[in-house]
Formats: structure tokens, sequence, C-alpha cells
């Protein structure tokens, strides 16, 4: 249930909370609401809130909006709550923009508070209005969200670029071009560089890429972007829409445009060169992501956990058991980055492919996280493959444990034809009855069509 705001005026300080008041130096009138700004740490912009507070500083809208972006950025939401508390006492709670940080922090932890204290504002801008899209989209209300945005008095940049943000974050692409169309038939506002790389995104979920994707990216490179040089935009709005084109043309196959755009691009960041290796390693061209990875070693840029998925996965998909065993060791203990359940993924699908059944079966005994349907699916498909039934029995029960009538159809059918393998007749039949019982289905085999629309 809401809590009505004035009764937040009763809730007691937390220790966390308090604990904002000791190390703290005095601050004076006119350096409070910079010092917070630019304070080290969120705990520490608190703190110097507080002191101020304690030392009888008057606050200003300012120090009010950093010290809620402060308590946003902790996600501790009850230090909204006291934080709001103390806005009132002040009458800063109605400032427009003191106000839209404070929903700025209640959409992160409590909606529906957020919602009623969106309704109460007195005053709204158009950060308000975008908040609560925003707010709605990451719920997955896109009615509610669309409601919010056709309501607006004025929309700016920002009110459509979060509109079509939130569909194509949903997955309903189609209505966010429709809201793109709309606004460029409108003939009132530009599409700026968020915009056009959460298009380009969602046309690379749609593998959308001859009409749409070249159209948008024309667009771009006339109006907005340029890879060599500043235009319009920013260094960092050019990184950020040079590497949406190329995972956009990666994803879709169109290796030479990414390749393309990749090579003129004068600044890239880990995710460019990551999405540039990952394009390469789904299309199996192995050797070539990994000359592209050591490039980005030389460019002095350190590699995640998303470039090693795709190292990795170069490596499954060209057979290259070398390379994909010393990138894995790399991974920790030249770089100290903890395997996550992808990349034991690939490497017990690389091992299994090569018919490393035992080495295989040591890194999943090995692993720090539980194997999940994906590993336990690619190990018993290897065993298959490989007709290694006495490998395989090692682990079944294992494998069954994980799996279930959303998710287990495969690995089901994988253990059916593994005991049809050792000929052990009663196990599959006793499988087969289990399936029929529990309604569980393989997943079939399924493409998308997309059409592009004029």
């Amino acid at each position: 249930m809401p809590v009505p705001f004035p009764r937040l005026l009763r809730f007691k300080p937390t220790l966390a909370f308090r604990s904002f008041t000791e190390l703290v130096d005095p601050l004076s009138s006119s350096s409070s609401s910079s010092s917070i700004r630019n304070a080290s740490s969120p705990q520490h912009a608190l703190r110097l809130y507080t002191n101020m507070h304690h030392l009888g500083i008057s606050i200003d809208s300012f120090t009010a909006v950093f010290s809620l972006k402060a308590c946003a950025s902790l996600l501790e939401f009850s230090l909204i709550l006291q934080t709001h508390a103390h806005l009132i006492k002040t009458h800063l709670d109605t400032h427009v923009y003191v106000a839209t940080a404070l929903l700025n922090g209640y959409v992160c932890g409590d909606f529906d508070n957020a919602r009623q204290l969106f309704d109460e504002l007195p005053e709204r801008n158009a950060v308000t209005w975008n908040t609560m899209i925003t707010a709605y989209s990451r719920k997955g209300d896109l009615q509610s969200a669309r409601t919010i945005f056709d309501t607006m008095p004025l929309r700016d940049i920002a009110s459509w670029s979060a509109m079509i943000a939130g569909y194509m974050a949903n997955g309903r692409w189609n209505q966010g071009l429709a809201v793109f169309r709309e606004m460029m038939t409108s003939g009132t506002l530009a599409p700026d560089v968020v915009m056009m790389a959460t298009l380009v995104s969602g046309c690379s979920h749609m593998g959308s890429v001859h009409l749409l994707g070249k159209s948008i990216h024309a667009y771009a490179e006339k109006n907005i972007l340029d890879l060599g040089k500043l235009k319009k935009s920013s260094s960092k709005d050019n990184v950020m829409l040079g590497t949406a084109l190329v995972d956009l043309y990666a994803k879709c196959g169109v290796l030479s445009y990414a390749q393309r755009v990749f090579e003129r691009m004068r600044e890239k960041n880990v995710m460019t060169w990551s999405v540039m290796i990952s394009g390469l390693a789904l299309h199996g061209y192995g050797s070539e992501a990994l000359s592209v990875y050591e490039e980005m070693k030389a460019a002095g840029v350190r590699p995640n956990e998303i470039t090693f998925t795709g190292i990795l996965s170069a490596c499954c998909h060209a057979g290259m058991v070398d390379e994909g065993r010393e990138n894995f060791r790399s991974m920790t203990e030249e770089f100290g980055l903890e395997p996550r359940i992808q990349h034991y993924g690939c490497m017990v699908d690389l091992f299994g492919k090569a018919g490393l059944l035992e080495e295989a079966y040591e890194l999943i005994n090995a692993m720090k996280l539980e194997p999940n349907v994906v590993v336990w699916s690619s190990f018993l498909a290897a065993c298959k493959t490989h007709r290694h039934f006495e490998m395989a029995e090692r682990v079944i029960e294992q494998a069954l444990r994980v799996a279930n009538s959303d998710n287990g159809g495969g690995i089901y059918t994988l253990v059916s034809d593994l005991y049809a393998l050792g000929g052990k007749w009663a196990d599959v039949e006793r499988v087969r009855e289990f399936m029929v019982n529990r309604n569980v289905k393989k997943a079939r085999g399924s493409s998308f069509i997309g059409m592009e629309l004029a």
C-alpha cells in the first residue's frame, strides 16, 4: 500500500543515514552545492548533505537535486524516504527540478508512490514526463507509457527517444519505428545520436538491414555521424552509434559493411571491439576474430567478459581447441575476470565437439557455478555424437535435475537417445513416458521473416 507522503516525516533515520554525519568537514554555504556535486562518491555526497543540515546551512534546490541523485545511485530506498521528509520540511519538495529528482528516485524503489508523486506535482517539466515514460517501459507497461506520452503538453527529443526505446526494449520494433516515422512526419524535431543508436539496435534484433538499417545509417552519415572526425556529435556519441552500426551489420551477416564501419571509426571502446569479434565468431570466422582481438590488445583496450564470450565462441565455431584453452586461462590469470556460465558453456561445447569428453567433464566438475541446461545439453550432445554412452551415464541424473517441462525438452530427448544408444530400452520407455505425463515438449525449429515496409 502506498505510503502517504506527509507520513514520511515520521520515518526514523537508519544507521546508514546517521553514519553519514561522521567523518565530515564543515561546509560553507557558498560551496555546499558544488561540494556535493563533485563528491568522490554517493556516500560522500550524502555525508556532506547531512553535515550541512546539522550545521544549520540552508539547503537550496541544486543541493537537493545532487543529493537525491546520490540516493538514487545507491539504490537505498530508505534514504529517498528520509531525504524526501527533510525536503518537505524545507519546502523544497514542490520545486520542479527537486520533484523530478525525487520522482526518479521513487521509480527505482517504489513505483506506486512514484505515480502518486507524479499525479500530485503542481508543476511538471519534460524530464518529469519522460521519467514516467521510461519507468512504465521498464515495467513492460507500454500502454501506460504511451498514455503518458500522448498526454504530454509538449514533447522534446528525449520524449520521443524514451517512447521509441520503450517499444524497442520490449520487442515491439514495428511500433517503435512507427513512432519514429510519426516524429519525422511532424517535421518539428530531428533525431539525435541516442535515438539513432536505439533504432539501429532495433533493426539488428529484427534482422532488418537492407532497407531500414541502411536507410538509418545513410541518414546518420549525412546529418549526425562522421566516423573519421567530429561533425554535430561528440566523440562519445560517434563511438556509441558506430558500435551500434557494427553490431547491426555483423548480426545480419553483412560483415563487409561491419568491417567498413569498424575500420573507419577513429575511436573505439571495448564494446566496439567486442561486437566486431562476436560478429566474426557468429559467422564462423574464428581466425579473423582472434586477429581483431590481437589488434584490440595492441591498441591498449582491456577486454571484458563480453569480449571473452566472443573469443571463446570464435574458438568453438572454428574448432580451435588450443586457442580456446589458452584464452580461457588468460581470462582469469591475466585479466582477473571470473568466468560466467556462458564462458563455461563455450568451453564445454568446444571440448565436446573435439571429442575431448573427459576434459569437458572435468571442467564441468570444476565449475564454480551450477551447470545449467545449456551446459548439460552441449555435453550430452557431444556424448551422442561420439557415441560415448558410458560418459553420458555419469551425468544423466544431474542433467535431469536442472531440466523442467519448459526448458528441458531437448535434454530429455538427448537422454532418451543416449539410453537407446546404450541399449537400455526400459529407460528409454521411462523417459518418454515421463515426457508425456509432464507435457514436456521439445522446441521446434523455427525461422523469422521480417517484412520491411517503405
